[in-house]
């Protein structure tokens, strides 16, 4: 996403409920424009396999993946890294096979800049099932390069067609995000949202649960997963921004399907936010953001050190 300046006030958001097995970390601050609505959100759900999504794996719904065994400590030891450094880190990642979630997300909010592409993409693609709008061969160009090398102007398009803000709140009805809001400036980058709650939707996305089917579902993931390394960003130096941190440069040991986000300047912060599915059989979602007072490099830099010191073998 372009680096653009948030108008979003820093206000405390109502907090999130534990949806599966929460394993509690340190706080982070709070980012956004408005509480979103009282209640709590509907329990995340871990269901069977949909049409043509990869098999989860065959072990019993009780065994734990064997890289989770310590990684409440591990996760404790990632944020209190960053915070050392001035960062304050968010981050959750689901087993999908277990359902086992760790987090030490606390309802804090951020504005979620190019992650709310996914969002974009969802509603169209729907609307293209039901038969509601067609794709040209320029728009599915459009679409694919807004979700591979996060495209800005694609997002601006799509965003202005479908309704602008009335995106997100079809979205959220669908997925059931409790703590997903509209823009209140009605730009898309500052759309609101939660670790936890971008965790849920992959989720949902993945099993056919929110409404989109799986053959739309999988024009999304097979973008996400041939990520360009770089993304047209005219807002800084040389017109590109990198997309290989987090996540991606966390765990080269697995394959992965990303979409990223960034935006400076939130105050003194640059904003990074990585989510995104892994492993061949999508067993695992996972999305972290950081905010740091510090240049892009090292910004990037302190979210892909997190994810290593999570998963230090490079792989979930």
């Amino acid at each position: 996403m372009s680096a653009r300046q948030s108008t979003s006030p820093l206000v405390t958001a109502a907090a999130v409920a534990a949806v599966l097995t929460l394993v509690s970390g340190c706080g982070a601050r709070t980012y956004g424009d408005a509480p979103p609505a009282p209640g709590a959100p509907p329990q995340l759900t871990v269901v069977a396999p949909l049409g043509d999504r990869a098999p989860l794996p065959e072990a019993p719904p009780d065994q734990p993946a064997p890289t989770f065994a310590g990684l409440e400590q591990r996760e404790q030891q990632a944020v209190a890294d960053a915070s050392a450094e001035g960062a304050d880190v968010s981050v959750a990642i689901l087993d999908r096979n277990t359902g086992q979630l760790v987090t030490n997300e606390d309802g804090s909010t951020i504005a979620i800049a190019s992650v709310v592409k996914l969002f974009i993409a969802d509603d169209l693609l729907l609307q293209v099932a039901k038969g509601q709008t067609r794709l040209s061969p320029a728009d599915r160009q459009m679409l694919d390069v807004m979700l591979r090398s996060s495209d800005d102007s694609a997002a601006e398009v799509f965003w202005n067609r479908s309704g602008g803000s009335a995106i997100i709140n079809r979205v959220v009805a669908r997925y059931g995000l409790g703590a997903t809001r509209p823009p209140n400036n009605g730009r898309w980058f500052n759309t609101i949202s939660t670790v936890t709650d971008l965790v849920r939707y992959y989720d949902m996305m993945l099993a056919g649960t929110g409404g989109l089917p799986p053959e739309q579902a999988s024009i999304i993931l097979s973008n996400l997963a041939n990520s360009t390394p770089t993304a047209p960003d005219g807002m800084v130096p040389g017109g590109v921004y990198p997309q290989r941190f987090g996540i991606p440069e966390g765990l080269p040991g697995d394959r992965v399907a990303v979409k990223q986000g960034w935006m400076c300047c939130v105050g003194s912060d640059w904003m990074h936010l990585s989510t995104g599915v892994i492993g061949p059989d999508r067993r695992y979602v996972m999305a972290i953001s950081s905010m740091e007072p510090a240049d892009a490099d090292e910004a990037r830099a302190t979210i892909t050190r997190a994810v290593q010191t999570m998963f230090p073998q490079g792989h979930v």
